[in-house]
């Protein structure tokens, strides 16, 4: 059934869900009972293993940050348009909410306008998040947090059923981590709308990227307590992520051009596959090396692979895109391969390749109207459209499963 993919946020993910029937109308949640505010941050703090703090139906407003240290607690509420936790004018901390803790989960409530990061969980073991929104109410901003969901130096991750717009940096954002499920999601207006970045083991499908700058990244970067690894991103509709970019500058995501589908970026053994990857204005699909993004950190040592490595893109489906690249250097370069009215190709290699590799960077493309070499190492002065050297195919990668007692 044919739907259009642009939804409000109230409903969204009810339409998602619903195979884009309309969701029926609900009115806004009236402001909640003041006192609920100051009972929740007591709550958070005198929780006990296997707590269920529960949050009504209402709008409530803190000025400052909400944390947890205690495992094994569920924070839920009503609903993502009915529980909502409001952090505008936040005068304390940076997240909305912080939670260091194991078997944590966090489902059906809402978070807004945080100072920082939405809900940010670090150093946890089996987390699950489920059908909670993070949204900057005023649009798309480079002052807006910079993390909707933000799950780092976790393991045994879950995200479902959710929704983020307006982060500066990534809506769902996943660092550090692994074995990681990250399926039925709706990313949009953010700079990079789905984030899966120096993780080991992670699925990433069914979810809806759209009106971001970048749709879906996956990417490595220097520094980092240790480099991903077997990602698989599939059956997701990633269509007109053509935003410009907001992002603060100096940030890795900073460098990412608007119209950019699904980036994969120094990351190794990945596959992309069976996806809707459509009308994304820059490429639908760039294969990159961190030299590519312009960020520096001196503190990044010699072990650090920066190029990208058996890459596997095979049975997506794949149209328009590539007519109207960001940046002077990408229209340029479409200009000199392609003319005025010409298009970049599905799949834009960089063309960063680690010499001292005998067989190469096995980056294999099926099922895609073709590939432009950029010479990024030798500054576009020689690109090359040769298809043959990406004519391969590789092994598909295992499936995660998430080890839950």
């Amino acid at each position: 059934m044919q739907c259009s993919i642009f939804v409000g946020t109230i409903g969204a993910l009810a339409l998602l869900l619903s195979g884009c029937q309309k969701a029926p109308d609900t009115p806004a949640p009236a402001p909640g009972d003041a006192g609920f505010a100051k009972v929740l941050q007591q709550k958070l703090l005198d929780a006990k293993p296997g707590d269920v703090i529960e949050v009504p139906e209402g709008i409530f407003q803190f000025d400052r940050s909400l944390s947890l240290r205690v495992d094994n607690v569920t924070l839920r509420g009503k609903g993502m348009d009915k529980s909502i936790l409001s952090f505008k004018g936040q005068k304390a901390g940076a997240e909305g909410l912080l939670v260091n803790a194991d078997g944590f989960t966090l489902e059906n409530l809402a978070i807004e306008d945080s100072k920082g990061d939405g809900f940010k969980i670090s150093q946890s073991e089996n987390v699950t998040i489920r059908g909670v929104r993070v949204e900057w109410t005023g649009g798309p901003k480079t002052s807006n947090g910079g993390y909707g969901l933000y799950p780092v130096l976790c393991r045994n991750v879950l995200i479902e059923n959710s929704v983020a717009i307006g982060a500066s940096d990534s809506g769902i954002y996943v660092g550090q981590s692994r074995d990681v499920i990250v399926r039925n999601n709706r990313a949009e207006r953010n700079v990079a709308g789905i984030e899966i970045e120096n993780t080991i083991n992670a699925d990433v499908y069914d979810n809806v990227a759209t009106g971001n700058t970048g749709g879906i990244l996956v990417f490595n970067m220097p520094a980092l307590t240790q480099q991903g690894d077997a990602i698989r991103v599939f059956k997701n509709k990633v269509v007109e992520n053509n935003h410009d970019n907001f992002g603060a500058k100096g940030t890795p995501v900073a460098s990412v051009p608007a119209g950019s589908g699904v980036v994969i970026n120094s990351n190794d053994n990945i596959e992309i596959f069976d996806n809707d990857i459509t009308g994304n204005q820059t490429a639908n699909i760039i294969v990159s090396s961190v030299y590519s993004t312009g960020y520096k950190d001196d503190k990044a040592s010699g072990e650090f692979d920066p190029y990208p490595e058996r890459i596997h893109v095979h049975g997506n489906r794949l149209s328009g895109g590539g007519d109207s690249p960001d940046r002077m250097d990408f229209k340029a370069l479409k200009v000199a391969m392609y003319g005025l009215t010409g298009s970049f190709p599905d799949v834009l290699f960089d063309g960063y390749v680690n010499p001292q590799r005998k067989d190469g960077p096995q980056i294999c493309l099926r099922d895609v109207s073709g590939v432009l070499n950029a010479d990024g190492p030798g500054g576009y002065k020689n690109p090359s459209k040769d298809a043959r050297p990406y004519d391969c195919t590789l092994p598909s990668l295992p499936a995660v499963d998430l080890k839950r007692g």
